[in-house]
């Protein structure tokens, strides 16, 4: 049951990792397909079926360091301050040392594969008199979701289980932290999304309306983004519960989502990137050129930067459509920093990664991200 739904809903499954580089350097040494990959300042992290997780130079495609402990599929990775967070089809997620090569902690607890993560301090979300006095030396936190229908969140330094959230009815397919309000989001197979005190573990609330499994979600001053299989993305207003939008035209399953300007940008399974209008739910603009689903998106100085199971990494010119909402860019620009996941795809935009730039007569150019 669960490798259909993985199958069907989760990112990242193909067989290489291929950056366009001058010389067409080619990551190649893990012995089983790659399920998903970070990109970190100069380095790259991949996990794989083949139960390891690697670090690559994306400049000379060198393999940098390999991290070994998993018995089964590494699903998802997260680069957090010095640690590498994994979590894997053994049920497990684990903590390294992303210097050392070395495991530092094993979260154990989840009766099954673990798909999803986040992470944050306690000093986000706590009082100092409400943290646990073991706890106040190491105040990092992992959260972690599962085909197990829950999510938990550990304790870095001891590994010890803080909350388990009991709500969900199918596998947790994404999460993401609102740590100043001390919300967290999940979404999950069951089609819903639900809404957690992140330190009491109590469930708030339970968004109902989609179709399909959620997959991915994006939240912007206090309006929340979720993708779905159900071809969809809805926006909702986090305080009451209310779907504010519906965004449609999508061809397969929405994959990931980013928020900019008054723009809300798509990846799909059907290959395309696609810009809406986030009040109006317009679509604006449809991004051609990759071959398979888009799985990460970034944006940098009104540049678009889509990432594919493809194995390519594509540029894309949005300056003509961010113009048009230059008047919502001002008003949004000074909650956009506090929007992001920690933990997230980061600073994607300072690797030396080379890709493909759209021109406007619709041609491709090569370029190199400086």
């Amino acid at each position: 049951m669960w490798g259909k739904v993985l199958a069907d809903y989760l990112p990242g499954i193909f067989l290489c990792l291929l950056f366009i580089l001058p010389g067409q350097i080619k990551l190649a040494g893990h012995e089983s397909y790659i399920t998903f990959c970070h990109l970190e300042n100069e380095a790259a992290f991949t996990c794989s079926a083949d139960h390891t997780i690697r670090k690559w130079d994306v400049v000379t495609g060198q393999c940098l360091a390999i991290y070994r402990g998993h018995t089964s599929i590494v699903n998802r990775i997260l680069v957090a301050k010095d640690y590498l967070f994994s979590g894997s089809y053994d049920r497990t997620a684990r903590c390294w040392s992303v210097d050392k090569e070395k495991q530092i902690q094993e979260f154990r607890g989840h009766r099954n594969c673990v798909l999803t993560l986040a992470h944050y301090s306690s000093r986000d979300v706590l009082e100092e008199e409400e943290e646990e006095e073991e706890e106040k030396v190491s105040r990092d936190l992992l959260v972690t979701g599962s085909t197990d229908c829950t999510v938990k969140v550990w304790w870095v330094s001891s590994g010890r289980c803080y909350q388990t959230l009991l709500g969900h009815t199918g596998a947790v397919l994404c999460l993401i932290l609102d740590a100043p309000n001390r919300e967290l989001f999940s979404g999950s197979t069951d089609y819903t999304i639900r809404t957690w005190n992140i330190v009491t573990g109590e469930q708030l609330k339970v968004f109902k309306e989609h179709q399909g499994s959620v997959i991915c979600l994006e939240l912007v001053n206090r309006h929340l983004y979720s993708g779905s299989a159900d071809r969809t993305v809805k926006c909702w207003f986090v305080d009451t519960g209310e779907r504010i939008q519906t965004y449609k035209a999508h061809k397969h399953s929405v994959s990931t989502l980013k928020y900019h300007a008054g723009i809300l940008f798509t990846g799909s399974g059907d290959a395309c990137a696609r810009a809406f209008n986030s009040r109006s739910g317009v679509l604006q603009k449809i991004f051609r050129g990759h071959k398979f689903i888009i799985n990460c998106i970034q944006i940098h100085n009104e540049l678009l930067y889509t990432a594919s199971h493809d194995g390519t990494l594509r540029i894309w010119d949005i300056r003509g459509i961010c113009k048009r909402n230059k008047r919502r860019l001002k008003k949004e620009r000074s909650v956009q920093g506090r929007s992001s996941q920690k933990g997230s795809l980061s600073r994607l935009f300072n690797n030396k990664v080379g890709c493909m730039i759209q021109q406007e007569d619709g041609e491709h150019e090569a370029v190199e991200l400086m």
